[in-house]
């Protein structure tokens, strides 16, 4: 066995995302179920998301998000040769999304899996990429997060139906020495597994506040451990990017960071809780509006039901 030709770590090449056309906003929702704006706003910070067509499917995002982090990338389909793909709201659990959207892609023969840690799903599969490559497993990997969460909403619960909303993110990830994407920090609660879980097999339910509890409490030394395991101090962050379930959620973690220089996602305002997407989302969108240049040092924390969570440190392409 020769391992003297793998790389010492991995990188993220490039960011693409996808959002359908179809905005809804708090006036909108306000016609379907008892809510208003101010009511939405003031509990999750939420203005507007976008809800997909009912033809348009997790692949069919995942596609056009994936399409889009190729394409910036510069690297051909055939260069690919792992594709990973995280959602938790595929409807048919055969065929699996990634195979499907890597044939779309013009990618031959990859090797293809899903991954469902829910909403920390991305972090899982950008760690599992990153461990792939700098094994010599893969060499370039496609690895998006696509949510079409409009499928299991219970239009009568505006406990949830305000929250989420449908879209995807992608990033292509390629070998680095040194390494730039850093150790990933995951682990479950378990224990608390019932506390989001769909109800009657068909709708999407959470206890809120259970949840917005173990969030604000359990998740900050996560985000720590990430830090320190990637070398890098708070006050050297350009970003912190957590998953946006919630801005009052991401706003609590990101006061306990203390690293006030850090731009602050908060993607959720205009796009929902689109759960694996969220992060790729979010960062893909930071980088189209200039916020983070190249180089940029960015923290990102995924959390969400299982109860799962998951963090690393990256830099940006």
């Amino acid at each position: 066995m020769n391992l003297s030709s793998t790389p010492a770590g991995a990188r993220v090449l490039a960011f693409g995302e996808y959002q359908p056309a179809h905005v809804v906003t708090n006036h909108d929702l306000a016609k379907r179920v008892d809510t208003n704006d101010e009511w939405i706003q003031s509990r999750v910070g939420i203005r507007e998301r976008r809800f997909a067509e009912s033809e348009e499917s997790v692949v069919d995002m995942a596609v056009a998000a994936g399409g889009k982090a190729l394409a910036t990338s510069g690297l051909p389909p055939d260069e690919i040769d792992l594709v990973i793909v995280a959602t938790c709201t595929q409807t048919d659990q055969i065929p699996n999304a990634s195979a499907s959207v890597a044939a779309r892609l013009g990618i031959a023969a990859p090797g293809a899996f899903d991954v469902n840690a829910a909403c920390a799903g991305f972090c899982y599969a950008l760690s599992l990429a990153s461990d792939a490559v700098r094994c010599g497993s893969a060499h370039h990997v496609l690895v998006i997060g696509s949510e079409k969460l409009s499928d299991w909403l219970d239009w009568d619960d505006r406990s949830t139906c305000v929250i989420f909303a449908d879209g995807a993110g992608a990033a292509v990830v390629g070998p680095a020495d040194p390494p730039e994407i850093g150790p990933v920090v995951w682990g479950s609660s378990g224990e608390n597994a019932d506390k989001i879980y769909l109800r009657e097999n068909k709708y999407l339910y959470q206890e809120g506040q259970t949840v917005f509890r173990w969030t604000t409490t359990e998740l900050y030394p996560v985000a720590i451990a990430a830090l320190e395991r990637a070398g890098v101090a708070p006050s050297e962050l350009t970003a912190f990017v957590p998953h946006q379930a919630n801005l009052r959620i991401v706003e609590a973690i990101a006061r306990k960071l203390d690293a006030p220089q850090a731009i602050i996602a908060r993607d959720i305002v205009t796009s929902g809780n689109t759960s694996s997407a969220s992060i790729p989302l979010a960062l893909a969108r930071m980088i189209g509006r200039g916020e983070l240049p190249s180089g940029s040092t960015v923290l990102a924390l995924g959390f969400g039901a299982g109860l799962t969570y998951a963090a690393q440190v990256l830099r940006i392409p």
